[in-house]
């Protein structure tokens, strides 16, 4: 369930790159607020070149802002990044499998690296090809196995390190309709059946109708321009509405 305590922070938050002043520069995030609280699936959504990669790669850790404050779970993690290990897993837009790996080794990988012990990380892996339906292709390489499948693997390997925050960069937009469909379905029912805090990036309204309890919408640079939260509740009658709202503010 979703707290009042946020575990993502981001207070004042502007990143730019470039020289300040220089013609190359340009200012990507804007003096940006922004609370995800625990146990919530935030669909960020918002036109290509919007920032939303930008807030993604800040809250992973992996550059820090120009200005502002952004925290998890009370601690930076651009500083304190090695804190994070295991507590972070990031879904990509491609699955990231290595191909020398069978499916099973590749959802291991993690644990390998948090040094989690052979039987346990093997029956961890194991656990969660079964939940995503791959039994019987855990001795399978990427290379014999659909697009899906591989985004399976990727899933259960993000899940086998048991990350309370799940990052996910438009993970199943190089999928068919169907099974995106499919897929996206089942990765916001295990987000809520384990307990976890996921921030899914997109710039499908439809996807983030589908996948979020909360979307927000960033204009550009990224600030938001709208906040809106969906339930369980939420009739196809007020899902059109903020369908329209949305596109409103994206073609503005």
């Amino acid at each position: 369930m979703t707290t009042s305590q946020p575990i993502i922070s981001l207070k004042q938050v502007s990143k730019s790159f470039g020289k300040a002043g220089g013609a190359s520069s340009y200012t990507a995030v804007d003096r940006l607020d922004l609370d995800v609280g625990r146990g919530q699936m935030l669909a960020l959504l918002g036109k290509t070149g919007c920032g939303k990669s930008t807030i993604f790669n800040m809250i992973a850790g992996l550059t820090e802002p120009s200005s502002g404050d952004v925290t998890i779970d009370g601690r930076n993690p651009f500083r304190d990044f090695d804190s994070f290990r295991g507590k972070i897993a990031i879904v990509f837009q491609g699955d990231r499998l290595l191909p020398w790996r069978t499916a099973v080794q590749n959802v291991e990988l993690g644990l390998e690296m948090l040094d989690v012990p052979a039987e346990k990380r093997r029956t961890a892996a194991m656990h969660w090809l079964t939940t995503l339906g791959l039994r019987g292709h855990e001795n399978d390489y990427p290379h014999a196995l659909s697009g899906g499948m591989r985004q399976r693997v990727s899933i259960a390997r993000a899940f086998a390190t048991d990350a309370n925050i799940l990052l996910c960069d438009e993970p199943f937009s190089a999928l068919d309709e169907m099974t995106g469909r499919s897929l996206r379905a089942e990765f916001a029912r295990l987000v809520k059946q384990n307990g976890k805090t996921a921030v899914f990036i997109t710039h499908s309204i439809n996807e983030a109708l589908e996948i979020g309890d909360r979307i927000v919408v960033l204009k550009r640079p990224a600030n938001i321009a709208v906040d809106l939260p969906l339930t369980s509740e939420t009739t196809e009658t007020e899902k059109l509405a903020i369908r329209n709202q949305i596109q409103g503010v994206l073609a503005a």
